[in-house]
């Protein structure tokens, strides 16, 4: 069991590291060296777990998705109204990619890897597109969304819009703004896939769930 133990340990030392050297160089300039450096362990130790980039990379994408959907595991509970819950799942984005190596990394390994998948071979975009899908379904049955509005047709938007809020922040070196990008991009397009009456509700809302992560 100790032996067991030390192995874990060593091989989240290997992702902990893996993760920063790719969130700071990328996947392509990123280098095994590097990450056996920043982890400081022995480069036997690294390849006892992951035989290769690539795959230490998709386990980083595991790791990181797994975080993030555990982060958003009360957004998933059906009490809870489905546009809040969309709201919210872009601001743990922006938080997460702003505050945790390991997200960052998963979500710009994504990117850069090109199949979207982590060792496991699930597509985790497709799986988040899923999510969108089902909760926008939710939110149009709900009263919340416009009734006319097509669930897969709004739950892929909503997911090219938080892509795309966070591709632009990783492109620009300005991660740091990513929760406030995401509060303006639920104020321009909420009055186009809400109800009339309920557009001022569901902006304020997102502001103040820009304010737990703005002071």
């Amino acid at each position: 069991m100790a032996r067991q133990a030390r192995a874990e340990i060593t091989r989240d030392s290997v992702l902990a590291g893996a993760a920063d050297v790719f969130l700071r160089l990328g996947y392509a300039n990123a280098s095994l060296s590097e990450i056996i450096s920043q982890s400081n362990v022995t480069k036997g130790a690294l390849y006892f777990h992951f035989g290769s980039k690539e795959e230490l990379a998709r386990a980083v994408v595991d790791q990181g998705n797994e975080r993030l959907v555990n982060a958003c595991q009360g957004f998933f509970d059906p009490r809870v109204p489905a546009l809040e819950a969309a709201i919210g799942i872009t601001y743990v984005v922006a938080d997460l990619t702003m505050n945790d190596p390991m997200v960052g990394a998963s979500l710009k390994l994504t990117h850069q890897i090109g199949d979207y998948r982590g060792a496991s071979g699930e597509n985790v975009t497709k799986n988040w597109g899923e999510t969108h899908r089902l909760l926008s379904e939710r939110a149009i049955a709900q009263g919340d969304l416009q009734p006319e509005l097509d669930p897969e047709t709004i739950g892929l938007l909503l997911q090219e819009m938080t892509a795309g809020v966070h591709i632009t922040a990783v492109g620009t070196e300005s991660i740091d703004q990513m929760a406030v990008r995401m509060e303006r991009m639920w104020y321009f397009l909420l009055p186009s896939i809400v109800p009339a009456e309920k557009v001022a509700y569901f902006r304020e809302f997102a502001a103040r769930r820009l304010r737990r992560y703005v002071p």
